[in-house]
């Protein structure tokens, strides 16, 4: 839910951001309004996924430290050379 509302967030200021700066480089409300509708589209959609592979990211790292918790508490192993006697 707290993803779905900073992205219908995001989108709005970017919108709004956008017409703006369309508006103030072509000075023609029509291109300004078309722009302004697109390209936060498809950021928002960019904005989106970034997201999820950043929690994705952060998920695995979480994964591997417990992973290495866990081997941290493993007895060692030996190899072969080190068990035999010299």
């Amino acid at each position: 839910m707290r993803l779905a509302l900073k992205t219908l967030t995001y989108a709005s200021m970017h919108l709004t951001v956008a017409v703006a700066v369309a508006y103030a480089l072509t000075r023609d409300w029509r291109v300004a309004l078309a722009v302004g509708l697109v390209e936060p589209m498809v950021q928002t959609v960019a904005f989106n996924i970034h997201e999820r592979l950043w929690s994705r990211a952060d998920r695995r790292a979480r994964d591997r430290s417990g992973d290495q918790a866990l081997a941290s508490n493993a007895p060692p192993v030996l190899s072969p050379s080190a068990a035999a006697p010299a």
